[in-house]
């Protein structure tokens, strides 16, 4: 049978699907308040015997036990015709049956032999339906003219909800006050009025938040008006071990009372302050008296302040245990923070095996040579300035960009154990005033052992920042006109700079270039020249 004041229309009392106007509806074919019945669908056994007791449900959530002595096949949800209180009969829907009520029956401590559990009379049929529906719609007009007439009384009581039997020969008024009322004056303008029997039945204000319903500071119904039925009483002492601050705007309900809620988690509450430490006194140290501020009791942590200091310091509950003890024995700590000892640092795992990444930055930084500033040569007319030595080209290159065989190093050449200083090598170890130069860089070149040098070559100093050659080191180079093409007179030097033009003569045929660049000598005080016939040639070695 479905719900017919729910908003949706299809709210099905014979299965447990809820409510479709979320609890709200004030029908009694509603599934508010119901208990889910798991036995339902459990085949019993042929000579079982059913729990003859069924629990029904009224307006309101009003729910009480009455006998299936006819041994009628119910249903939950069914509407059934039951024996009134007084004369009469009223009209009720099962919210369970089976052996589930014999549990309910224990849990209020209900005797299941009592001679106060009245019949079920019969199945409802749909004249006792819409006669119970059209005593229900009366119940709002009869409760405001109540109201009305209490007012003109000047009654202390607050009129709730009215209630009428479906046969409408009686009427239940639920009213809350604070003390005693006399309502004997109140009853007989009732039955005068509507004529009918009045009962006046006072409730609890919880009782009164879950009849009428409401949606709390949580956002959801009200617990009292979807599925609690047994209150117990709420004090502050629950609040107080739960840390909340003690306003009753914010601990109270719709009631006016403190919030069942309250009770919830108290239980788990009382577990988790077992092993937070009572802070009776504040705790003495070097600095002062420390006061506590919060406690968080399941992570167990405390707060601590100093007098005038508005800086919280926290502290694990060891710590204030261990501060307590302290202070019982007469001692004081020099801080709340327990001394810090600093443990050392293991080095990471990938240190040992990739090793620091930032050294290998460093290394790599490090071995990057500077850039090498190209120098501008002013041109072949132009003399260097410096008197420092050319320097010496590498080897396999030559300076007009030619591919260049590497000469072959003499044995002797790289100095002996003695340290004696390395001899230039290249063009710093060419004399700059060579003569009768015949293509070659051998020994022809240069005066033999025990021979004359050149005129004009006595008595000259070395030339500045040039290592003199050491003797014995003089021995034979192959010729340089040899394996190699003669040199080009346009090529340009390495540092790109336009070499001027060579003179093209039988004397100058046989130098190696270099004396050309510099330009035209001075002439030495000894007479000679750099012409051909200026001295006599060195005796070659060939």
């Amino acid at each position: 049978m479905a719900c017919t004041s729910c908003s949706s229309g299809s709210c099905s009392t014979s299965s447990a699907k809820g409510c479709g106007s979320k609890g709200s509806c004030s029908s009694g074919g509603c599934t508010r308040l119901n208990v889910f019945d798991w036995l339902q669908d459990v085949d019993l056994p042929v000579d079982f015997k059913e729990f003859d007791i069924v629990e029904i449900r009224f307006k309101g959530g009003r729910k009480e036990f009455f006998r299936n002595t006819n041994r009628l096949p119910l249903v939950t949800g069914d509407a059934v015709v039951i024996e009134a209180a007084g004369n009469g009969w009223h009209l009720g829907h099962v919210s369970l049956k089976g052996e589930l009520v014999r549990l309910q029956m224990r849990k209020k401590k209900v005797p299941t032999d009592s001679k106060e559990i009245r019949g079920i009379l019969r199945v409802a049929t749909p004249q006792d339906v819409e006669r119970w529906e059209a005593v229900r719609d009366l119940e709002t007009g009869t409760m405001f003219r109540a109201r009305s007439v209490v007012e003109e009384l000047r009654l202390k009581m607050k009129l709730s909800d009215v209630e009428y039997q479906a046969d409408r020969t009686r009427a239940t008024f639920f009213y809350s006050a604070d003390d005693r009322v006399d309502f004997r004056d109140l009853i007989k303008r009732l039955a005068d009025e509507f004529r009918v029997r009045v009962e006046m039945r006072q409730i609890s204000l919880r009782h009164e938040a879950g009849r009428l319903g409401g949606i709390g500071s949580c956002g959801r119904e009200l617990c009292c008006s979807t599925w609690l039925t047994d209150f117990k009483s709420v004090s502050t002492t629950a609040a107080r071990y739960q840390n909340l601050s003690l306003n009753p705007a914010k601990l109270s309900g719709q009631c006016g009372r403190l919030k069942c809620c309250l009770n919830y988690e108290l239980d788990t509450y009382l577990d988790a302050l077992k092993d937070i430490p009572q802070v009776s006194r504040p705790l003495q140290t070097e600095k002062g008296e420390a006061f506590l501020q919060k406690t968080d009791i399941f992570k167990r942590r405390m707060w601590f302040a100093f007098r005038g200091d508005n800086n919280w310091v926290m502290l694990p509950t060891e710590r204030v245990r261990e501060i307590q003890d302290l202070n019982k024995r007469g001692e004081k700590p020099e801080n709340l923070l327990a001394p810090v000892l600093e443990a050392e640092k293991e080095p990471e795992v990938s240190a040992h095996v990739e090793g620091n990444l930032d050294r290998l930055d460093d290394k790599i930084k490090g071995s990057k040579r500077p850039k090498r500033k190209k120098k501008k040569d002013g041109g072949a007319s132009a003399a260097p300035a410096s008197t420092s030595p050319p320097a010496a080209p590498r080897a396999g290159v030559r300076l007009d960009g030619a591919a260049k065989a590497p000469a072959p190093m003499p044995a002797d050449s790289t100095g002996d154990a003695s340290g004696e200083t390395r001899r230039p090598r290249g063009a710093a170890a060419r004399p700059l005033n060579r003569r009768n130069n015949r293509g070659g860089r051998g020994e022809g070149s240069r005066p033999a052992e025990g021979g004359t040098k050149p005129e004009g070559r006595e008595g000259r100093e070395p030339r500045e920042g040039r290592a003199p050659r050491p003797e014995g080191q003089g021995e034979a180079r192959p010729p340089r006109g040899e394996g190699r093409p003669p040199r080009n007179s346009s090529s340009t030097p390495a540092d790109g700079t336009p070499r001027p033009p060579r003179e093209e003569n039988s004397e100058r045929s046989g130098r190696s270039g270099r004396s050309s660049r510099r330009g035209p000598r001075p002439p030495r005080p000894g007479g000679g020249s750099d012409g051909a016939g200026s001295g006599s040639a060195p005796a070659s070695a060939s």
